[in-house]
């Protein structure tokens, strides 16, 4: 389990794509120290095992699922990318919890620089849209943020990142088209569930 709170900005050093997955180098000198073999790690919101550790960096396999469902599966060797480890039991949940399990890819469709802010705007996959509610609490590349406002007829989630949130993430680095992880709320999904299931 994660909390969205991100650690590090890493970046890939290599990805070698197979035919059933790939495997992905990620240069970490802050966390990299902290990370022993089969330890979870938060690539860019996505739940990765480390499989090798150096004193610099680490290395994950990526299962072809996970390509197909996720941004990874675009990943260049020079990209940023949002690192966290896995939560502490006796860690402060400063986010909302976040599982890694990404359940779509947003689109940037608007990036705008404030005075101290900046706005984003997520062109959002049409079946996640009903898992979002204003205030609430969305995982967009790893990162736990507040709901600015979500526009269930143009499906355009807006954000405000602080500037914290610009300095120690690459959420700032993002233009028009890129393309994001998402992750909704989990307890949204089990009360659907739940609904489906007439058990509330």
């Amino acid at each position: 389990m994660f909390t969205g709170l991100i650690t590090e900005c890493g970046r890939v050093k290599s990805i070698t794509f197979g035919q059933t997955s790939a495997v992905i180098v990620l240069s970490a000198p802050l966390l990299a120290p902290e990370i022993c073999v089969g330890d979870s790690v938060a690539i860019n919101g996505v739940c990765l095992t480390a499989i090798s550790v150096e004193a610099d960096s680490f290395t994950a396999d990526v299962m072809i699922q996970t390509l197909r469902k996720t941004s990874l599966q675009k990943i260049q060797v020079g990209a940023q990318v949002n690192l966290e480890l896995a939560v502490r039991a006796s860690d402060r949940l400063g986010g909302h919890i976040v599982q890694g399990h990404v359940d779509g890819v947003a689109t940037v469709s608007d990036l705008i620089p404030g005075e101290k802010s900046a706005q984003l705007d997520l062109l959002i996959p049409s079946d996640l849209v009903r898992y979002i509610v204003n205030q609430g609490s969305i995982c967009v590349d790893g990162v736990s943020l507040t709901v600015g406002e979500i526009n269930d007829q143009s499906l355009i989630l807006t954000l405000w990142l602080i500037p914290e949130t610009l300095a120690r993430t690459n959420l700032a680095s993002k233009k028009v088209g890129d393309e994001v992880n998402i992750e909704v709320d989990v307890l949204a999904k089990y009360v659907e569930r739940l609904i489906q299931k007439g058990q509330l």
